[in-house]
């Protein structure tokens, strides 16, 4: 059955730009679709929440929500996160423990920065997309469970694909569709609202009864900011200006953006003395160079693979894949 939430229950994503607009109403629809959802944006966009606004919206909304962030964790700990392992499997594995699929059996998992997982996770994750079967890191036992997953990055996922450093068939399953977030830049005429919302909750946080909101002078420094870390970095900036204005009745007329502004702020250290330029010369163009010594070695091993793909990329440690890439990255149509 479907959640009776209203929108005043759901994670708050405030805006009324027509390009976030847009991707609330995809999230909406989406929601309700038993599928795998790729969230992406750039970092402090609201990718999490977007990612709970699908979860409680659509059909497995009282179930469990579980988040990890696979960038948190080195490729064993996310393994160990993701899949369990069983008591033994490693030193210190002294007992049996669950897998976040497990935990989020009949639910959501929620995999933030997927790009930094391994390829070697990445095809467990596939399997479990696939075939809802999993193993624990040292046990032989397949484990079904029943899982949407919702993964979220702020990478280039196709470029990775193109390039070998993220699996592609991984990619076309979280792929169903993609929600794309937008940065803060591109809905520039939600500042002042959101602003206005983060003042708010940090007036009731600091027990005030009235926010006596922004000065014209102050809402123009907003505006004209580029925001790099987006709605995160607007939050903290405007509960950082709220707590530290010292006229509580007035309105907000002095917007802290650098938090690390301050005139005993540690100077940096001297800078190391440039190279000598007394040893060999280093040439210039290392690009090109580069790229020369890229194609002699594809040429070589070529020429020993007698023009055949498969074993040229054998020979140079490739996948297919890759050397396609490098292929059309040179220019070069060598024989099959």
């Amino acid at each position: 059955m479907f959640s009776s939430r209203t929108d005043r229950d759901l994670p708050p994503l405030v805006g009324e730009a027509p390009a976030f607009r847009a991707a609330l109403a995809q999230v909406s629809q989406l929601a309700a679709l038993d599928r795998p959802v790729l969230v992406v944006g750039e970092r402090g966009t609201g990718k999490e929440l977007v990612a709970a606004r699908l979860t409680y919206l659509s059909p497995r909304w009282d179930k469990p929500f579980v988040k990890l962030n696979c960038a948190a964790l080195a490729e064993g700990l996310l393994d160990s996160e993701l899949f369990g392992h069983e008591a033994g499997a490693f030193t210190g594995a002294a007992r049996r423990r669950l897998s976040r699929f497990e935990i989020a059996d009949g639910g959501t998992l929620f995999l933030d920065e997927i790009a930094t997982a391994s390829l070697a996770v990445q095809e467990k994750i596939l399997r479990v997309i696939e075939y809802g079967s999993f193993e624990r890191v040292g046990g032989n036992e397949a484990h079904h469970v029943d899982v949407r997953v919702i993964a979220a990055t702020n990478a280039d996922l196709p470029a990775l694909a193109e390039e070998g450093r993220f699996r592609s068939d991984l990619l076309d399953r979280l792929a169903f569709d993609v929600v794309t977030v937008p940065a803060l830049r591109e809905r520039a005429e939600d500042i002042p609202l959101l602003a206005e919302h983060f003042a708010r909750g940090m007036t009731r946080e600091l027990g005030r009864e009235v926010f006596q909101g922004f000065t014209a002078a102050a809402l123009e420094q907003l505006m004209a900011y580029r925001w790099p870390g987006n709605v995160r970095e607007l939050k903290n900036v405007v509960e950082r200006s709220l707590y530290r204005w010292p006229r509580a009745g007035a309105p907000i007329n002095d917007i802290v953006f650098d938090a690390f502004a301050s005139p005993r702020r540690p100077a940096a250290r001297t800078a190391a003395p440039p190279p000598s330029t007394d040893g060999p010369a280093v040439p210039a163009d290392f690009l090109a160079r580069v790229a020369g010594f890229e194609q002699n070695l594809l040429a070589e091993a070529f020429a020993a693979s007698r023009f055949n793909r498969r074993r040229t990329a054998a020979m140079l440690g490739l996948t297919y894949d890759q050397l396609r890439h490098y292929l059309r990255k040179h220019g070069l149509n060598a024989r099959h």
